[in-house]
């Protein structure tokens, strides 16, 4: 499943590279990119874990940039 997440108060090209890293090396997640031009999340994994892995996600891109967002 592929979907496309606005991310709200990524402040930094940097931190969206990290969290880009991190995000591909979860279990599931066949790609993500994640642009701080547009602030979006476009991620591509496994249907049937899908919620589970975006919680995932979300804990990584705290670690990263506490204050980032991902609007669900």
């Amino acid at each position: 499943m592929k979907k496309v997440f606005k991310l709200q108060d990524l402040d930094c090209a940097n931190c969206a590279k990290k969290m880009e890293d991190a995000i591909n090396k979860l279990d599931g997640v066949e790609s993500a990119t994640v642009s701080f031009i547009s602030q979006k999340l476009t991620i591509t994994a496994d249907d049937a874990r899908f919620d589970d892995i975006m919680k995932q996600v979300a804990k990584e891109c705290k670690k990263v940039e506490p204050d980032c967002t991902i609007i669900m």
